[in-house]
């Protein structure tokens, strides 16, 4: 997880698109030619772009974007020290 990608894709893309472009990474790591190392990077991106699907839905709740993504930060943070 990298928050500066993540408020990158927050901010230059709609959850919508979000959404979409994850649904294509999911699809991609189904198929049986898919090397570990290429999953690592597909994996790093779900994982940014799942977060920033969060601070988007943060943001439609009333945070502001820096608000929102600490708040995901901080969940991130206290969910791996639990």
């Amino acid at each position: 997880m990298k928050l500066p990608v993540i408020r990158h894709f927050q901010k230059g893309a709609s959850k919508e698109q979000l959404e979409t472009t994850l649904e294509v990474l999911e699809h991609f790591t189904e198929h049986r030619s898919v090397t570990d190392e290429e999953m690592d990077v597909v994996g790093e991106l779900i994982t940014n772009i799942c977060g920033a699907i969060e601070v988007h839905n943060n943001v439609e709740n009333g945070m502001s974007g820096i608000e929102a993504a600490n708040a995901f930060a901080q969940k991130v943070m206290g969910s791996i020290d639990a």
